[in-house]
């Protein structure tokens, strides 16, 4: 099966976040992922704060013919110039 990167929402109500995942493409919303690689709070005022991603374990699943999301891509991006 095809996996994907994309995010699950974790966190309250008003307060979403998200979790950075490693899942087969045509699991359930809800289910369990293979690899959980990093975490995305919009919420938390400090942009630096917002992204937390293993980048290195990102990669290994892109290199493994894994897809990310449009927005996760955009996430990834955007924490590797914050890495440098």
């Amino acid at each position: 099966m095809a996996v994907v990167i994309r995010l699950q929402r974790v966190g309250k109500k008003a307060h979403a976040q998200y979790r950075v995942v490693a899942i087969e493409k045509k699991t359930a919303v809800g289910s369990e992922a293979k690899e959980v690689l990093g975490q995305y709070d919009p919420c938390n005022k400090e942009t630096a704060k917002q992204i937390n991603l293993k980048l290195d374990r990102v990669e290994h699943w892109i290199k493994n013919g894994a897809k990310p999301s449009e927005t996760v891509a955009a996430l990834i991006k955007k924490a590797q110039t914050a890495a440098k």
